[in-house]
Formats: C-alpha cells, structure tokens, sequence
C-alpha cells in the first residue's frame, strides 16, 4: 500500500516500507501494488511489480485479506475502505435487478 504522501510503499503483513527498485518500468504509481521480487541492499526495494485495486485483492484471496488478522493501522484502515466500496456496489446491482 502507498504511504500517503511519500515515494515509498508499506508491505501489507509485515509493515515494511519499500520503494520501487530502480529498473521498475511502472508509468502509475497506484495506491496498491503486488510484487514478485523483495529487494534487501541498502534499502528495501520491490522488483517485477503491478499496480491492483484493494478490490481485487480481497476478492482473489479473501482468507490472508482477512480484517480480522490485521492491527489497527493505515493497511487495515484502506482495506476496510475497499470493502465497503464492495458492499455500496453490491447494493446497487440488488437494488438494479429488483427492478
């Protein structure tokens, strides 16, 4: 997740701050990435990235996006956030086809 007002981003589990390594071609930088490489030299870096919506992630894996396991904080806040984007959405589309 993008910490608000920086460069770099906050690992979901574990509250690290990265920034996006040097040979990164991302032309966005999107509030949520998912990465495929963690990068440790003087600083911590994600490689091989790709921006996603907060949507999406607690759709595709709802049981480690569980609420239940994170702690209070800006991580739990967002997520909290998207799932309530999810249910306003939801809503709608019911309330569309009782029509």
């Amino acid at each position: 997740m993008k910490d608000a007002g920086s460069k770099t981003y906050v690992t979901v589990k574990d509250n690290q701050n990265v920034l996006l390594h040097p040979s990164t071609v991302l032309q966005t930088e999107g509030e949520w990435l998912v990465y495929n490489e963690f990068v440790l030299t003087t600083k911590n870096f994600v490689r091989t990235v790709t921006t996603v919506k907060a949507e999406w992630l607690l759709d595709i894996a709802p049981n480690y996006y569980d609420l239940s396991t994170f702690s209070t904080g800006p991580v739990k806040s967002a997520l909290e956030r998207a799932v309530q984007k999810i249910r306003r959405k939801d809503a709608q589309k019911s309330q569309y086809s009782k029509r």
